[in-house]
Order: C-alpha cells, then sequence, then structure tokens
C-alpha cells in the first residue's frame, strides 16, 4: 500500500511533508488559530535544526502578528528547553517547530500552552475548532508587535539540571562519553552541559544545521557510527538523541546499542532507589517498568501514548510521585520539568553510573530483560480502527483486553499492542515477550493476521 503524505494532526500536534501536506499557509494559519485561542499577548517561538524550519518558523511568526501576538524567537532549541523557557516566561504559550524523530523532509508544530505543557485533548479540540472555522481575530497593522530574539534560551534548563542532579559525583568520575546529536537541536546544549558535569565529550554529528547523517530515530539500526565511536574512543558510554532532543537512546562501552526502552528502565530503578512514589508511563513501555516497581512496591499508572497523557496523570495524583515517561526514551522528572527530556535522562544515567561505580552493562544486566520488537505498516486511522476491531473479536476470550489505546493483548508471556501512531499514517504493531524466538513468532503471528483482516499484500 502507497503510504499517504496527508497532514497529521493528532495530540502531538500537526506534522506534514513540507511542500506537500505542510504549506507556509498551513503553518500561518495554525498561528493565527493558536493567537486567536490564546489570546493577544507573549508567545515563545523554537525550532529544531531541519532545513525547512526557518520557512516554517517565519509562517508561525506572520500568523501570529496578523492576530496581535507578540513572538519571542528562541532560535534552534531542544524541545524541553522551549517548554521550560515557556513556562517561566509568563508568555501566554509557545510554538515549537519540529517534526521530531519523523524523516527530513517532515516539518510539524507542537502547541504548548502558559505553564510549558502540550495541549490535551480538550485544548486541542477547542484550538482545532477555530483553525477548521477560520475565524481568526485579526488586528490592524498598527497593532502589530515587533519580534524580539532571545539569545539564551537554554539557560534555565541547564540550571535547573544541574541544581537537581549530582554534579560533584559525576564529575570525580570524569566520564568519557560519546554523543550523536543527529544534527539536531540537542547539540545547541550538549557540550555545555557535558562540560558542566566535567565529562570529556566526543560530539557526533553535533552541527544543528538538519542535514540528519541518519534517519533521526534513535533506534539501534540508526547509530551504527555511534557505537563505531565508542569503541575506537574507548568510551564510558555512549547516547543518542532524536532531532527535537527530547528522546535517548544508550550504547554500551562496548558499543552495543542497548534499545530506547533501556533509558527509562535504568531512570526507573535509579529514582526509585532513592525515593517512594508512584511510576507513570503509557500503554507500549516495557513490562520491566512494572518488576521493577514492584522491588520498591511502587505502584504503576499507565496512559495512553502521547506525553502530556503521562504528564497529565502525573499532575493529578494525589500521593508522591516517583517518576514518570515513555518507552521510546523520554523520560519525565517533574523537579526539572514535566515533560520528555533527553538531558534529565543523560544526567540521571551519569549519576547511576557514578553512585553506583559500576558500568552502563553491570547495570544492564541487574534490571529485568524483556524483548521487544517494534513494527509498523502502512495505514490510515480508518484502517487501524477495522484490524482494532476484527482482533478484538477473536481475542476477546484469550487473552487480558485493553481498548486504552488502540488494543492491547496479554497473552501467556507476552503482550502486543496495536495502534494507528500518532505523528505519521502507519499501523504501530509492538510486541514484547519473555525470549526473543516468542517475541518474533507473535510479532510474525500478528502481522499475518493484519495483513489478512486487510487483505494487503505485504
Amino acid at each position: 500500500m502507497k503510504r499517504t503524505t496527508s497532514l497529521k494532526i493528532s495530540i502531538s500536534g500537526v506534522r506534514g511533508v513540507v511542500g506537500e501536506s505542510l504549506t507556509p499557509q498551513l503553518a500561518a494559519s495554525f498561528a493565527q488559530a493558536f493567537g486567536t485561542y490564546m489570546g493577544q499577548g507573549m508567545v515563545i517561538v523554537g525550532q529544531d535544526s531541519r532545513i525547512s524550519g526557518t520557512m516554517v518558523k517565519k509562517a508561525v511568526l506572520s500568523g501570529l502578528l496578523s492576530v496581535g501576538c507578540q513572538p519571542i524567537d528562541i532560535g534552534i532549541c531542544p524541545i524541553p528547553s522551549i517548554q521550560i523557557f515557556t513556562g517561566e516566561a509568563k508568555s501566554v504559550g509557545g510554538i515549537a517547530v519540529t517534526a521530531s524523530h519523523n524523516p527530513k523532509e517532515w516539518n510539524g508544530l507542537k502547541f504548548i500552552n502558559g505553564e510549558g505543557f502540550y495541549f490535551n485533548t480538550h485544548q486541542m479540540d477547542e484550538f482545532l475548532d477555530i483553525y477548521h472555522q477560520g475565524e481568526f481575530s485579526l488586528v490592524e497593522a498598527e497593532k502589530y508587535k515587533t519580534p524580539t530574539l532571545e539569545q539564551n534560551p537554554t539557560k534555565l534548563h541547564l540550571e535547573k539540571l544541574l541544581s537537581y542532579l549530582d554534579v560533584d559525583s559525576i564529575r570525580l568520575k570524569k566520564f568519557k562519553v560519546a554523543i550523536d546529536c543527529c544534527n539536531g537541536a540537542g547539540a545547541v546544549l550538549v557540550p555545555r552541559f557535558l562540560e558542566a558535569l566535567g565529562c570529556q565529550a566526543i560530539l557526533i554529528n553535533a552541527v544543528p544545521d538538519g542535514s540528519f547523517a541518519h534517519h533521526p530515530e534513535p533506534i539501534p539500526e540508526n547509530i551504527a557510527g555511534l557505537c563505531q565511536t565508542i569503541s575506537q574512543k574507548k568510551a564510558d558510554v555512549g547516547f543518542a538523541q532524536d532531532a527535537d532532543a527530547d528522546r535517548l537512546a544508550i550504547c554500551s562501552e562496548k558499543g552495543k546499542p542497548l534499545g530506547e526502552e533501556l533509558t527509562l528502565i535504568l531512570a526507573t530503578k535509579y529514582i526509585l532507589s532513592k525515593r517512594s512514589g508512584a511510576v507513570f508511563v503509557n500503554l507500549s513501555t516495557s513490562q520491566a517498568i512494572d518488576d521493577i516497581a514492584g522491588e520498591f512496591n511502587a505502584p504503576v499508572f499507565r496512559t495512553k501514548i502521547g506525553e502530556i497523557n503521562v504528564v497529565e496523570r502525573m499532575l493529578s495524583h494525589q500521593g508522591k510521585i516517583a517518576i514518570g515517561g515513555e518507552g521510546n526514551g523520554g523520560v519525565i522528572l517533574p523537579e526539572i520539568h514535566p515533560c520528555r527530556d533527553s538531558f534529565t535522562a543523560m544526567g540521571l544515567i551519569l549519576e547511576y553510573m557514578a553512585s553506583s561505580g559500576k558500568t552502563i552493562s553491570e547495570l544492564r544486566k541487574e534490571v529485568p530483560r524483556y524483548y521487544m520488537i517494534k513494527d509498523k505498516i502502512d495505514g490510515t486511522q480508518e484502517q487501524a480502527y477495522h484490524i482494532i476491531k476484527q482482533l478484538k473479536k477473536r481475542y476477546w476470550n484469550r487473552g487480558e483486553i485493553s481498548l486504552l489505546d488502540g488494543l492491547k493483548i496479554q497473552l501467556e508471556n507476552c503482550w502486543i499492542h496495536i495502534r494507528p501512531s500518532n505523528t505519521e499514517p502507519i499501523i504501530r504493531v509492538i510486541v514484547e515477550a519473555k525470549s526473543k524466538e516468542k517475541a518474533e513468532r507473535t510479532a510474525s503471528q500478528f502481522k499475518e493476521e493484519i495483513l489478512e483482516i486487510s487483505d494487503w499484500k505485504s
């Protein structure tokens, strides 16, 4: 089936292929709707490093000006830095020009409220109503504000990180850290962050020009260069960021990719060893989180996929909170800011290594081992719902079923999660099991069933 390039609108914002589904006219209209919804005031505008970022950002600035907003341009900036700056700046909100882990031909918009959180479902619905109606609160030209530039937008983020982390213990170790920034927004802050932690930084793809030396999703098949560098330079650990730096993957000192799921697993174990509290993750996150939480008698709450869904559940919790996140390498620590943050993740992993005196490989051996397969099939939301409906009928009495987000089936020694993507025109199929063979066999079986239901050709 040929993949559609239609505009993707979801709880994760707006994404599309530049020049096809995402145009400057659309970007300006979304910005006008944002300003109309949030009201005239200061709006923070940042971007990842994509080549199309300047074009899209200029359109956003134009849209905001037309409805009387005061844009503050903070340039290329990690998405957690944008969220923190937005929340601290007494702004009405912010717009981030980014397509996160999507390929370089894509770009998009993420919408942030005045507290520095993404729009929730209710806010997104109200905002989209304004966008679709096209009734924007345009102002006369003499009321246009002059956009201003912020010179050091990552300062607040860096200060929060260094005030939380045990910087002295990390500095004593003088870790040699290899990091692949994927020519993304993370490169703006990585050198200063690692220098402040006393690390010897081996920077890979660290020019934030959006050239993307490889696909920006930090999964094993995309970070072979990082693994090779770790081995050659004898680094203590390797990290890989996605294009807007909210996700982090880890490589061992042996140059082995350990998968993005391990980031949250290790961070969770470390935090729970220091304090009690609940853990908040999405439905697709590894079962290892439940196992680790069980060791510390910590409750686990699971949500729909999407950062804001995890964040909202955390903020509404009445008891102690330990940590939250998503298994795609997104760690959420409220003390720094309730958002996915690769720098928070990086700092926690380095602190864990420093306090334990152990290598990443040794720490990996101390957490439960599962095998996860993340597959995908081209398809629309409508096709995904048809598949889910049919599979629900087949497995209703054969396993534990969750319809919280798509369809999750808990079978003996494994689980399967099938859902339409929030960010791409694909259907995600995720399988996790205790053995590699079981995971591969189950993934193959369900992919065949999906293709049969849809009458697609593989």
